[in-house]
C-alpha cells in the first residue's frame, strides 16, 4: 500500500531523487506534452489551482519525516522498472500515458474533465490524516488505476498533436516528488456511505467521459476530498511456463537419445542384469560376473575354491551384449524383461592346472610318454604314457554354467574324479619316433636328387636332441656336431668332367657309345651349411641340397668304316675319313670270289668252326676254331687265318682272311653296323 503525498512533502522528497527517476519523469512529461492545445490550456489552469491547494495543505500540517522516507523509497521502486529495459518505457508511453498525466498533474484532470470524474463510483470516506499524513484507509487498487489509465490514454490519443508543435520547456514544470515516483492521482468525490466495501476495493475508476463535458461541474481543487494513491509498477511478465517447457523438451530429447543407446530394462544375459546399460558396459559386466563366479569343491575337495578366471572360463561377452542390444533395445517396450543364455567354455589345460593347485589331494600325476635312441637297433623307441586321476573338468564346467545363468556368484560342487591324461600321449611319442627314424634313414647331403654324401644313422642321431614341450616333442640339432662332416664335403663332391665318346657310321648314326660322359661339379661356399642344416633338421627335413657348380661334358664322335680292295689284296680302316690302319689280306680263290659291294657287319663271333667235317660233302673243307669272325655278306666274313701266312694273295673260299692279330683289333674296333665296302 502506498502513501498519499501532498505538494510540500513531494517537494521535500524530490530533493533526494537520483538521475534514473528523473529520466522516467522526463519520458512521462514528454508523453503528456503531446496533448492538444485545449488540453495544454486546461493544464495551465490546473497548475495554478494545484499550487494553491498545496499551499493550503502546507499551512494546515507539518511534513512528516516518515512520509518523506517512504515517498523516496517508493519513488525509487517505481522508477527502477522503467529503466530496466526499453519495453517498459514503451508500455508507459503507449498504454499508460494517461496514468502518467494523472501522476504529475492530478488537479488538471479534475478541472478540465469533470465529466469523467462524475462517472466514478462513491468510495469510503477518506479524510486527510492528521499532520498531513495520508489516511491508511486510502486504497490504491492496481486494477482500478490501470483501467483508469487506459481510458485516459484513449482520450489523449484523440487529441494528440505532432511532437514538433509542443515546446516542453515552456509548458512543463520541473518534476516534483510525486511525478518522479510515477504515481497516479485519482480525484473522486467522497460521500458518506454506510457499509462501504473493504478498503482494498474502495476506489473504482469508470471509463472516462467525453472530453467535451462541462468542466464547471467539477468541484474546486483541494476541496473535493480527492484521494491520492501510489500506483504500483506494472509487474513483469513471468516466463516460468516457457522455461519449464524447454526443460521438459530437453529431458524428452535426452530420454529418446538414451533409449537409442541402452539395452532394455529387465534384460539379462546368462543371469547377468544388463538393462539400462550400453553394449560396452554390458560386455564388461558379463565378463566380470563370469570371472568372479567361484566354484567350491566340497567333500574330498576340502572346500577349495577356484574362480572362473582361474579356470580359464570365457564367453563372447561382446557378441552377447551386442545381440542383447540389437534384440532388446530400450526404445522397444515389447522387448523389455528378456532373458538370454550364454555357453561357457573352459580351457582344459588351464582348468586342470587351477584345480590341481587348489585341491592337489584330488590328483595323481600322470606320466608322459618318452622317446629314446636305441643304439642296438639304431632306431628311436617310444615309451608309453601312464594316465593320472583328478577332478572331472566337464562337471566343473556344468556347475559354473548353472551358477552363471542363475546369477549366483558361488556354487558348491562335490568333485567327480576322472582320468587325467598325460600331457604327452603315447600316440604323440610314437609318431615322433617314426619321424625321427625316417630322418636318420635319409639324412645326407644331396646334389640334385643324388644322395651324394650319406650320413650314418648313429652319427645323425648324435646330432639330434629330442625335448618334450607343451604336450609334444621338439627336435633340435647341434651345428657344431654337423661341422666335421661339412668339412669333408669338397673331396666327396668335386670331380672333373668326363667327355662322351660315340662310334657312328659316315651318316652320323651312333653305332656304339664308348664313354657316356659325366659332367664335372664343384662345391660352392660351405660357410653356414652346418647351421642351416641344423635348423632344417629341426623341422624334420633330413635332405640338404648342396650348392654345386656343374661343369658340362662334351661328346667325341668317331665315324668308322672298312674298305676291302680286291685288286691290292689289302684292307683299309677309316675313322672320320682318315685311314687309321691297313693290312694285307687274302680274298677268295677263283670260283670262290669275294663279292664286291657295300655292306655292314651283321654278326660277330669270337671263334667258330667253318666247313663240313665230312669232307666228301660241300663245301669240302673243315676248319676248326676260326678266330674273330665278323660276317658282312651272307656267309662271307672278315676273320683271322692261323693256317697260312700268304697274305696279299687270293687263298680263301670267299672270306677275307686277315692276320690273327689284325682280326682281333678289327673285332674290337668295328662295332656292329660298321660299313664294309668291297671294291675291285
Amino acid at each position: 500500500m502506498t502513501d498519499l503525498a501532498t505538494q510540500p512533502q513531494a517537494d521535500k522528497a524530490s530533493a533526494g531523487d537520483d538521475v534514473e527517476v528523473e529520466e522516467t519523469v522526463d519520458d512521462a512529461t514528454d508523453a503528456e506534452l503531446e496533448g492538444s492545445p485545449a488540453d495544454r490550456e486546461a493544464d495551465d489552469s490546473a497548475d495554478d489551482s494545484a499550487d494553491d491547494e498545496a499551499d493550503d495543505a502546507s499551512d494546515e500540517s507539518e511534513p512528516v519525516e516518515d512520509s518523506e522516507d517512504t515517498g523516496e523509497t517508493e519513488a525509487e521502486d517505481a522508477a527502477e522498472p522503467a529503466d530496466d529495459s526499453e519495453p517498459a518505457v514503451a508500455d508507459t508511453t503507449e498504454d499508460g500515458e494517461a496514468a502518467v498525466e494523472d501522476a504529475s498533474e492530478p488537479a488538471v484532470e479534475d478541472a478540465s474533465e469533470p465529466a469523467a470524474e462524475d462517472a466514478v463510483e462513491p468510495a469510503d470516506e477518506m479524510d486527510a490524516a492528521p499532520d498531513g499524513e495520508a489516511s491508511d484507509e486510502a486504497v490504491d487498487t492496481d486494477d482500478a488505476v490501470e483501467a483508469h489509465a487506459a481510458d485516459e490514454a484513449v482520450v489523449t490519443a484523440d487529441t494528440v498533436e505532432p511532437e514538433d508543435t509542443v515546446e516542453p520547456e515552456d509548458t512543463v514544470e520541473p518534476a516534483d516528488a510525486a511525478t518522479v515516483a510515477v504515481v497516479t492521482a485519482v480525484l473522486a468525490p467522497t460521500t458518506d456511505a454506510p457499509d462501504a466495501p473493504d478498503t482494498a476495493d474502495a476506489t473504482t475508476v469508470l471509463p472516462a467521459a467525453p472530453a467535451t463535458a462541462d468542466a464547471a461541474a467539477a468541484p474546486p481543487a483541494g476541496t473535493d476530498g480527492a484521494v491520492y494513491a501510489w500506483a504500483e509498477p506494472k509487474p513483469k511478465k513471468k516466463r516460468t511456463g516457457l522455461w519449464l517447457s524447454i526443460g521438459a523438451g530437453v529431458a524428452a530429447v535426452g530420454l529418446v537419445v538414451t533409449s537409442l543407446l541402452l539395452i532394455a530394462p529387465g534384460t539379462t544375459v546368462a543371469g547377468v542384469p544388463v538393462g539400462w546399460m550400453t553394449p560396452g558396459a554390458a560386455a564388461d559386466a558379463i565378463e566380470r560376473q563370469l570371472a568372479g563366479t567361484t566354484v567350491v569343491l566340497t567333500g574330498d575337495g576340502g572346500d577349495a575354491e577356484v574362480t572362473g578366471a582361474e579356470l580359464g572360463a570365457s564367453v563372447d561377452a561382446k557378441a552377447l551384449a551386442d545381440a542383447a542390444f540389437a534384440e532388446h533395445p530400450m526404445w522397444n517396450p515389447t522387448a523389455w524383461f528378456a532373458e538370454t543364455g550364454a555357453e561357457i567354455e573352459l580351457d582344459p589345460t588351464t582348468a586342470i592346472a587351477a584345480l590341481r593347485e587348489a585341491a592337489p589331494e584330488l590328483f595323481t600325476e600322470p606320466v608322459d610318454a618318452t622317446i629314446a635312441y636305441d643304439g642296438a637297433s639304431t632306431a628311436y623307441v617310444a615309451a608309453p604314457a601312464v594316465p593320472g586321476t583328478g577332478v572331472d573338468v566337464a562337471t566343473v564346467q556344468q556347475a559354473l554354467q548353472a551358477a552363471f545363468e542363475a546369477g549366483k556368484t558361488r556354487v558348491e560342487l562335490d568333485p567327480v574324479i576322472a582320468e587325467v591324461p598325460a600331457a604327452i600321449s603315447t600316440e604323440t611319442a610314437t609318431d615322433t619316433a617314426t619321424t625321427l627314424n625316417g630322418m636318420i634313414s635319409n639324412v645326407g647331403f644331396y646334389v640334385g636328387d643324388e644322395r651324394t654324401v650319406p650320413v650314418d644313422r648313429a652319427v645323425a642321431a648324435s646330432w639330434l636332441t629330442v625335448t618334450p614341450k607343451d604336450g609334444a616333442f621338439t627336435i633340435t640339432a647341434d651345428p657344431a656336431a654337423i661341422q666335421p662332416v661339412v668339412d669333408t664335403l669338397a673331396a666327396a663332391v668335386d670331380r672333373a668332367p668326363e667327355n662322351a665318346v660315340e662310334i657312328t657310321d659316315r651318316a652320323g648314326k651312333v653305332l656304339q657309345t664308348i664313354a657316356a660322359g659325366q659332367s664335372g661339379r664343384q662345391l660352392g661356399a660351405t660357410a653356414g651349411i652346418a647351421a642351416a642344416f641344423a635348423a632344417q633338421l629341426g623341422t624334420g627335413d633330413p635332405v640338404y641340397k648342396l650348392p654345386v657348380d656343374e661343369v658340362p661334358v662334351s661328346t667325341t664322335t668317331l665315324a668308322r668304316n672298312i674298305v676291302v680292295d680286291l685288286s691290292d689284296q689289302a684292307a683299309y680302316f677309316y675313322e672320320n675319313g682318315v685311314v687309321v690302319s691297313s693290312t694285307r689280306m687274302s680274298s677268295g680263290l677263283p670260283g670262290h670270289d669275294t663279292h664286291t659291294g657295300s655292306y655292314r657287319i651283321t654278326a660277330k663271333l669270337r671263334s667258330q668252326n667253318m666247313g663240313n667235317p665230312d669232307l666228301t660233302k660241300a663245301p669240302y673243307y673243315y676248319t676248326k676254331n676260326v678266330p674273330w669272325v665278323m660276317y658282312f655278306n651272307g656267309d662271307q666274313a672278315l676273320h683271322g687265318a692261323y693256317w697260312h701266312n700268304n697274305f696279299g694273295n687270293r687263298m680263301s673260299h670267299g672270306c677275307v682272311n686277315l692276320p690273327v692279330g689284325v682280326a682281333e683289333f678289327l673285332y674290337q674296333w668295328a662295332p656292329m653296323g660298321t660299313e664294309v665296302t668291297v671294291q675291285n
